[in-house]
C-alpha cells in the first residue's frame, strides 16, 4: 500500500486503494505480535489467533442463518461483539448497528427501515437489560433474536480445533478464499441510525470506502501504532465507538479493551491500569464521571497518553476538573455519524528537538482542525456563499468519509449533501468559524436557537452563562424553546438542582447576562434527559417542557 496522499484533491480517490476493514484486519491478524487483540475488561484476554478462529466461526453460522443481506447486531461493547462485527463484514453483508438505548418505537423503525430479519444479541446482555426495567427482548415482534450464546454453544470442539489450525496456518489469500465474500469499496458496510438528539432516528449509510478512510485518518491524526492499547467502551452503535474504537484499532493491529457500560467509570479506570491503556475517547458527560468519582484514582489514569473528547461540547468546567485531578490534559474532537464519523480534533503540540519553535495543534474552545484530507468550509445556509474567516456560518464538510446517504431517504440526502466544485459535501446544520489557523469554532446547532424578540439566542450559549453564573459544580441543566405569543418564543430551563425564577434572575443580572437570555420558565429535574452516547436527549427535553407548559 502506498502512503497516504497529502492533498485535499488526492485523499478522494486514494481510499480506492485501501482494503475494506476487514480485510485489513485480516492482514494484521496474521501478523500481530501483541499479547491480546480484544479484552472484556471483567472476562477474558482474545488473542489474535483466537480472535480470527471467532469469526471465522461465527462468519459459518451467521451465513447459515442469516441469508439476507442487512443483519444487525444489538450488543454492547464486547469481544463478542467485535468478533460478531467482523464476521458479518467479512460475509459482505451489511452491518446494523441497534442503538437499545434508544426506545422501543426507535428501534422498531430502524429494524423495519433497514429490513432487518435477525438481530444478533446476547442472553447475559438482555438479562442485564431486563433488570433495569428494559425488556428488549419484547421490542421485536415477528423478528428472530439469535444469541452468540447459544451459537457458540452449537460449535463443536473439533470445528473450533480445526478452525484454530486454518487461523494459524493458512496465508491470508486462502482464508479469504475460503471464508470471505469479495466486496466493493462502494457497496454499504454498515448503517448507523443518527442519534435522534432532536428528532427521529435516521439510517446512515456507510460505504467500506467511508469507513476505510476515516479509519485511516483517525489513524494518522491520533498517531496509533501497535504499542497503544485503545480503551473501548463507546457503545458500537454509537459511530465513535463503531470505527474509532473498534474497527481502526482492529484494523491497525492495536488491541482493544472493551467494557459495555461506559458510565462504569470504576471499573474502567481500573481496565486502563491493568492493561497500561494509552488512548481513551469519551463523551464529556462520561469524562466528567471520572473526574467526579471517588473511586477512579489519579494513578489509575497515568498510563493514558491522549484523552479526547467529543460527541457535545466540551465545557471549560468539565475540562479543568479532569485536567486537575489527573493531570492529563483533555483534547476536543468534532464529528458526526454522517461522516463517518472524525473530522477534526486538537492534538498535543510538538516541540521541535532542533529548535524551540512549537508545532501548534491545540487551541482550547476549539474542536482542532481538519483531518487529513478533510475540509471546512464556512458559508451563508441559503446562498452557501463562503463566509470570511472569523465569521459565523453554516458548516461543510468535504472528504472521503462523507456517507453514502440516507436509508431509503433520498429526499432527505438531497437535503444535506452539496455537490461543489465536483466533490461532495455536507451539511452539518452547525454554526461556526474558522480562524486564521485553521481551527474550528462551533457556536451551536442551527436548530438550537431561540428567536426571541426579533433577537437569535443560542440555547448553548444559555446552558453556559447559567453554569458559569451559578459556579455549580454538580448541577446539569438543559435549555429548549416553545413558542411565545408575545415575543415569539420563550426559553424553558430544565435544571437538575433547586432552583427557582427569582434566584437565577438575580443571579444571572448580577453576572450582566443579557434578559433576552434569562429562562421564562425553570423546571426541577431528578437527571436531564440522554442519549446512549451520552448526548442530551434534546427531543425528551422538549416534550418535557411541552408536558409542563401551563
Amino acid at each position: 500500500m502506498t502512503s497516504a496522499p497529502t492533498s485535499f484533491a488526492e485523499w478522494q480517490t486514494y481510499p480506492l486503494t485501501l482494503d475494506p476493514i476487514h480485510v485489513a484486519w485480516l492482514k494484521q491478524a496474521k501478523k500481530a505480535d501483541t499479547a491480546f487483540a480484544v479484552a472484556d475488561i471483567e472476562g477474558i484476554e482474545i488473542s489474535h489467533k483466537r480472535f480470527l478462529t471467532g469469526v471465522l466461526l461465527f462468519a459459518k453460522k451467521i451465513k447459515q442463518y442469516s441469508p439476507e443481506q442487512n443483519v444487525a447486531l444489538m450488543l454492547p461493547s464486547s469481544g463478542g461483539g467485535a468478533i460478531a462485527s467482523m464476521a458479518i463484514l467479512s460475509l459482505g453483508k451489511t452491518l446494523v448497528n441497534l442503538n437499545f438505548t434508544s426506545g422501543k418505537k426507535a428501534l422498531q423503525s430502524a429494524v423495519k427501515q433497514a429490513e432487518v430479519k435477525h438481530v444478533y444479541t446476547s442472553r447475559k446482555f438482555l438479562d442485564k437489560m431486563y433488570e433495569k426495567g428494559i425488556d428488549l427482548s419484547s421490542f421485536f415482534p415477528g423478528i428472530e433474536l439469535l444469541f452468540l450464546e447459544d451459537i457458540k454453544e452449537e460449535i463443536s470442539t473439533i470445528a473450533r480445533l480445526v478452525t484454530l489450525l486454518q487461523a494459524i496456518l493458512m496465508p491470508v489469500n486462502l482464508l479469504r478464499k475460503l471464508y470471505f465474500t469479495e466486496v466493493s469499496m462502494h457497496d454499504t458496510a454498515a448503517i448507523l441510525f443518527s442519534s435522534g438528539s432532536e428528532g427521529f432516528p435516521k439510517g446512515v449509510e456507510l460505504s467500506h470506502s467511508n469507513i476505510a478512510a476515516n479509519a485511516k485518518q483517525a489513524a494518522i491524526e491520533l498517531g496509533a501504532v501497535s504499542s497503544d492499547v485503545i480503551m473501548s467502551t463507546l457503545p458500537t452503535f454509537h459511530a465513535f465507538g463503531f470505527a474509532i474504537t473498534t474497527l481502526m484499532p482492529l484494523a491497525e493491529g492495536i488491541p482493544i479493551v472493551c467494557h459495555a457500560d461506559p458510565t462504569d467509570v470504576a471499573t474502567i479506570s481500573s481496565g486502563i491500569e491493568k492493561y497500561t491503556g494509552t488512548i481513551l475517547v469519551g463523551t464529556p458527560t462520561f469524562l466528567r464521571m471520572y473526574a467526579i468519582s471517588k473511586k477512579v484514582s489519579i494513578d489509575s489514569m497515568q498510563s493514558l497518553r491522549l484523552v479526547v473528547a467529543g460527541a457535545e461540547k466540551l465545557r471549560s468546567e468539565v475540562r479543568e476538573v479532569f485536567e486537575t485531578k489527573f493531570n492529563k490534559p483533555v483534547y476536543e474532537g468534532y464529528g458526526t455519524t454522517e461522516t463517518s464519523p472524525g473530522a477534526s480534533v486538537n492534538l498535543p503540540d510538538i516541540v521541535s528537538k532542533d529548535s524551540e519553535k512549537i508545532q501548534l495543534r491545540n487551541r482550547q474552545g476549539t474542536v482542532g482542525r481538519a483531518f487529513s484530507g478533510t475540509e471546512f468550509r464556512i458559508v451563508d445556509p441559503d446562498s452557501l456563499d463562503p463566509i470570511p474567516t472569523g465569521e459565523d456560518g453554516l458548516i461543510l464538510i468535504g472528504g472521503p468519509q462523507i456517507m453514502k446517504g440516507y436509508l431509503n431517504m433520498p429526499e432527505k440526502t438531497a437535503e444535506v449533501i452539496e455537490i461543489i466544485d465536483g466533490y461532495r459535501w455536507y451539511r452539518t446544520g452547525d454554526k461556526g468559524h474558522l480562524d486564521e489557523d485553521g481551527f474550528l469554532t462551533i457556536v451551536d446547532r442551527y436548530s438550537r436557537f431561540a428567536k426571541i424578540g426579533g433577537e437569535m439566542i443560542s440555547l448553548t450559549n444559555v446552558e453556559e452563562e447559567i453554569l458559569d453564573a451559578c459556579n455549580h459544580n454538580d448541577m446539569e441543566v438543559a435549555a429548549t424553546c416553545l413558542p411565545d405569543q408575545r415575543r415569539g418564543e420563550k426559553i424553558v430551563l430544565l435544571a437538575t438542582s433547586d432552583l427557582n425564577k427569582e434566584d437565577l434572575t438575580e443571579i444571572l443580572t448580577r453576572a450582566k447576562v443579557n434578559p433576552l437570555h434569562f429562562p421564562n420558565k425553570i423546571l426541577n429535574v431528578e437527571e436531564i434527559p440522554k442519549l446512549g452516547s451520552g448526548k442530551t436527549d434534546f427531543g425528551a427535553t422538549k416534550k418535557i417542557a411541552q408536558a409542563n407548559d401551563n
